[in-house]
C-alpha cells in the first residue's frame, strides 16, 4: 500500500534497525557497475553480448583481491622470501602477514602488469597462480585462462586489464555490501542480455533482510551485546553468497563478538565463484562453500545447522536429478532427507524444504529455525495423498511451521509472480506451540525509481519493520480504515493489533477492516477426502448386490455417481455426511479404504475481504448519466 506507514501504531523491534546501505562516503554500486560495464564497448565485435560476463566478471573479482591484498603486499612478499629460503611452509605465516584468508605471493599486480604490454598474457597467468590454492580455484571455475587466450589473441587483453586496473574498488572505498551489490547487478545485466533466469542467482536484498530478521529475533544469546556465542548458517542455494553475507552483517552490527559460521552449496559455476571470493575477503572458510547440485549431490552430509536461508529456483523441473532422489528416498525413507514424499518432478521447490528440514539441529541440542522463499504452489497444490500433501502434513503435523509471510507482486527480478516466506523451526515458544501465523505483506511496498528486470517494488525499512513486529509479538493484526457517512475514508489505515483499541467509526459511518496477521491451529489446515459412493441400479430402479465374495448381498458402486467430500479435521465425519450429503443423496455411503487426509494452506482465502456488489439502483443511475453524455456528444457531433 504506497504511502501507508504500517509502523506507526507501534515502535519496530530492535531487529529492524539492519542497514539498508552502505554508508554515503562509498561509491554507488551502480556507479561502479556501469563503469565496469563500460568495458562491454571494448568486447564489441570480438564477443557476444551474451559473452561479456565471461570476461567481465572474473577480471571484476581478480581486481577486489587486488585491492583488498594491496595493504600488505610488501610485507606478504618479504615473508615469503625469508621463510623459502629458511625451509619453512610459508603459508601460515602468509596468511598472518596478509591479515585475510588469502594471499598472493606474486610481485605483480594489476597495475604493474600495465607496464610490460609485450608480456601481458605471460605475466597475467603468474600473477594468478602467486595467488593460494582457494583463491586460484575462483578463477578456474570462472575458466579464466580460456579468456585470456581469446582476448590476447583478439589483441584485448592489455586493454582490458588496463580498464580494471584504473578502477579503485578497495574495502575502504567499496565495502563488501556495496560490492556484493555490484556483482549482482552485473549478472542481472548479462541475464538480460542473454534471457538468462537472473533470479536464479541472487535474492532482493530487503527480503533478505526481512528473513535475516525473523531468523534472529528470538535468539537473545546471539543478539546481546558483548556474549561471544558461536552459530552456523546455511544456504543450500547460496548463488552469489547474498544471503550468508547480509546474514553476517546483521548479526555483527548487532553483537561484534557473536560468531557466525556461513555454510553453502551453489550448481553455477560463475556464482560459486563469486561467492567464494566474497568468503575468502570476509575471512571465512571456504571450504564450508561446496559446488555441486545439492539434491543429488549433499555437501554437508551429516551437517546440521542453527540457522538456514534459501531462495530456490521457482516452478524448476527436478528431472536431471530424479533418478538419485527417488533412489535416496526409496532406501532411505525417513532416514534420509526426502521421507515425507515427492513433489511433481515440474517443481523441486519443496525438495530443498525438505532438504533444510534434514538438516535442523535436534531440539534437544538447541533446535533450529530457517527461512525459505517459495511460490504459491507448494501452498495448495495436489490433492490428499499426493507428494506435496504429504510433505504439508509432514511439517504441520511435526508443528516445525512458525509463520507464512506473503509478499508482494513484482519483488523479484526474473518473475512478478506472488512469492511467500516460509519460517519453519523445531523450538517453537510455547505460545507458538500448535499454531501456524499467517501474515499478509502483498501491501507493504513503494514503487521503485527504476525497474531492475520484473522487479518493480520494494519493501523499504518501516515494511520490514512491521512485519518483524507483528512476528515476534505473534500477534493477529488488521487494517482499519474510517469511513465517513458517503464512504470516504477519512486518513490513512491503520494497523490494529488484537491488544491494540480500534479507531471508532463516526456518526453515519463505518470501519473497513482489512486482515494482515492472522493465526491458526495446525489441524486447522488439515481436511479428510471421503469418496461418496452411490449404488447401481437396474433397468427397473433397483439396486444391484454383490453375488460373490465380500461383495455378496453388499450394494454395488456407480463408478459413474461417485463424489468426493473434503471434511475439515475438526469435524466429526459422521455428522459432516449425515448433515451435508445424506438429505441429498439418502442411499450414498462412504467408501473408508479410500479415505485420505490432505493438508493444503489457502493463504489468499484466509485474507479475502468481501466487498458487496453496489446495488442495482446506483448502477442503473450511473448508465443513465453515461448515456445521457454520450448523446449530449452525439448531439454536438451533428450540429
Amino acid at each position: 500500500m504506497r504511502g501507508f506507514c504500517p509502523c506507526a501504531s507501534g515502535p519496530p523491534t530492535r531487529l529492524a534497525d539492519s542497514r539498508q546501505g552502505a554508508s554515503s562516503k562509498n561509491m554507488n554500486h551502480q556507479t561502479i557497475s556501469a563503469f565496469i560495464w563500460s568495458v562491454a564497448d571494448l568486447l564489441r565485435g570480438d564477443y557476444k553480448q551474451s559473452e561479456y560476463g565471461k570476461v567481465i566478471l572474473p577480471f571484476t573479482v581478480l581486481r577486489r583481491l587486488d585491492c583488498v591484498l594491496a595493504d600488505t603486499k610488501s610485507a606478504v612478499l618479504a615473508e615469503f622470501e625469508a621463510k623459502t629460503k629458511a625451509g619453512l611452509n610459508p603459508d601460515p605465516f602468509l596468511l598472518r602477514r596478509a591479515k585475510q584468508s588469502f594471499y598472493n605471493t606474486s610481485p605483480l599486480d594489476l597495475t604493474k602488469l600495465l607496464g610490460d604490454q609485450d608480456h601481458i598474457r605471460e605475466n597475467l597467468y603468474a600473477y594468478i597462480q602467486g595467488f593460494s590454492p582457494a583463491a586460484r580455484d575462483i578463477f578456474e571455475r570462472f575458466e579464466f585462462f580460456t579468456q585470456v587466450e581469446r582476448l590476447a589473441k583478439a589483441g584485448l587483453l592489455y586493454l582490458v586489464t588496463e580498464k580494471f586496473a584504473h578502477i579503485d574498488i578497495h574495502p575502504d572505498k567499496v565495502d563488501n555490501t556495496e560490492m556484493g551489490q555490484v556483482f549482482e547487478e552485473l549478472i542481472r545485466k548479462f541475464a538480460e542480455i542473454s534471457n538468462e533466469t537472473a533470479g536464479e542467482h541472487f535474492t532482493p536484498r530487503e527480503v533478505i533482510r526481512l528473513m535475516v530478521n525473523l531468523l534472529f529475533i528470538n535468539d537473545d544469546a546471539v543478539l546481546t551485546a558483548g556474549n561471544a556465542v558461536v552459530r552456523t548458517l546455511y544456504d543450500p542455494t547460496a548463488g552469489t553468497g547474498g544471503m550468508l553475507s547480509v546474514a553476517g552483517e546483521f548479526l555483527h552490527e548487532h553483537n561484534p563478538a557473536a560468531r557466525l559460521t556461513l555454510f553453502g552449496q551453489e550448481l553455477n559455476d560463475e556464482s560459486y565463484a563469486i561467492c567464494k571470493a566474497d568468503m575468502l575477503i570476509k575471512g571465512q572458510d571456504v571450504n564450508n562453500i561446496v559446488v555441486g547440485n545439492t539434491l543429488s549431490d549433499d555437501g554437508h552430509a551429516q551437517t546440521k545447522f542453527d540457522y538456514m536461508l534459501s531462495n530456490p529456483p521457482f516452478g524448476v523441473e527436478w528431472k536431471k536429478v530424479e533418478k538419485e532422489v527417488r533412489k535416496e528416498a526409496e532406501q532411505k525413507g525417513f532416514d534420509g532427507r526426502f521421507g515425507p514424499g515427492l513433489p511433481r518432478v515440474s517443481d523441486g521447490s519443496m525438495l530443498f524444504l525438505l532438504h533444510l528440514i534434514s538438516k535442523m539441529r535436534p531440539a534437544v541440542d538447541g533446535g533450529s529455525r530457517f527461512g525459505i522463499v517459495l511460490n504459491g504452489s507448494p501452498l495448495f497444490t495436489g490433492g490428499a495423498g499426493s507428494g506435496e500433501s504429504e510433505i504439508r502434513r509432514y511439517v504441520l503435523e511435526n508443528d516445525l511451521v512458525e509463520a507464512i509471510i506473503g509478499l508482494p507482486t513484482d519483488m523479484f527480478y526474473n518473475t512478478g509472480i506472488a512469492t511467500y516466506v516460509w519460517i519453519l523451526s523445531n523450538h517453537k515458544q510455547a505460545d507458538r506451540k500448535g499454531f501456524v501465523q499467517l501474515i499478509d505483506a502483498s501491501s507493504f511496498w513503494q514503487k521503485m525509481r527504476k525497474s531492475l528486470g520484473s522487479k518493480r517494488k520494494e519493501m523499504n525499512d518501516d515494511h520490514i519493520a512491521t512485519v518483524t513486529r507483528l512476528f515476534g509479538g505473534f500477534t493477529e493484526a488488521e487494517l482499519i480504515t474510517v469511513l465517513d457517512a458517503n464512504g470516504q475514508a477519512l486518513g490513512e489505515p491503520v494497523l490494529v493489533t488484537n491488544t491494540d483499541t480500534p479507531p471508532k467509526a463516526p456518526k453515519g459511518g463505518q470501519l473497513k477492516r482489512v486482515p494482515l496477521a492472522r493465526i491458526f491451529r495446525n489441524e486447522d489446515f488439515g481436511y479428510t477426502t471421503l469418496t461418496v459412493e452411490r449404488p447401481q441400479r437396474d433397468e427397473a430402479g433397483k439396486i444391484v448386490l454383490g453375488t460373490k465374495g465380500k461383495q455378496k448381498g453388499k450394494p454395488q458402486a456407480d463408478a459413474s455417481l461417485r463424489d468426493t467430500e473434503n471434511v475439515p479435521l475438526h469435524e466429526d465425519i459422521d455428522a459432516y455426511f449425515a448433515r451435508e450429503v445424506l438429505p441429498h443423496a439418502p442411499d450414498a455411503w462412504i467408501d473408508t479404504e479410500k479415505s485420505r487426509v490432505g493438508y493444503e494452506i489457502p493463504f489468499n482465502r484466509h485474507f479475502y475481504v468481501f466487498e458487496p456488489p453496489r446495488s442495482l439502483s446506483v448502477i442503473d443511475a450511473e448508465l443513465k448519466t453515461v448515456a445521457a453524455n454520450i448523446m449530449k456528444m452525439l448531439e454536438g457531433l451533428a450540429e
